[in-house]
């Protein structure tokens, strides 16, 4: 079983900084595309910041140049470093990533969701 994790929301103030960490377990050959993705109760799941198949970068535009994402590829590991952090970004975080296993690449059974971590930024 492949395992997404996520770690590191809490309770801010406004202007102050989180790194949020996501770390994949289980058995897979690579990972591919991997985001961040945030949700408010009540409304959609919006894209924040992603890495695309072909590693390239693409952000939401209420967080660039606040947000940075970022990989590591032997800790199987994507971040999201929050700078500057505003309470309309309070919200719930998730990571999600593709995985090729088995020389499958595309397969909807590896595209997988972390639980989530919370991100409370008051005023």
């Amino acid at each position: 079983q492949i395992e997404l994790v996520e770690s590191g929301g809490e309770l801010v103030h406004a202007g102050e900084s989180l790194r949020l960490s996501c770390v994949a377990s289980g058995t897979f050959d690579v990972i591919n595309a991997m985001s961040w993705y945030r949700q408010v109760s009540g409304k959609q799941r919006e894209l924040v910041a992603r890495f695309t198949s072909d590693n390239l970068i693409q952000y939401s535009d209420s967080v660039k140049g606040r947000f940075t994402i970022s990989r590591d590829n032997m800790k199987k590991a994507v971040y999201l470093q929050m700078n500057n952090l505003k309470p309309e970004d309070t919200a719930a975080y998730y990571c999600n990533a593709d995985f090729t296993v088995n020389g499958i690449t595309g397969s909807e059974f590896y595209d997988i969701w972390g639980q989530g971590t919370q991100v409370t930024v008051s005023s």
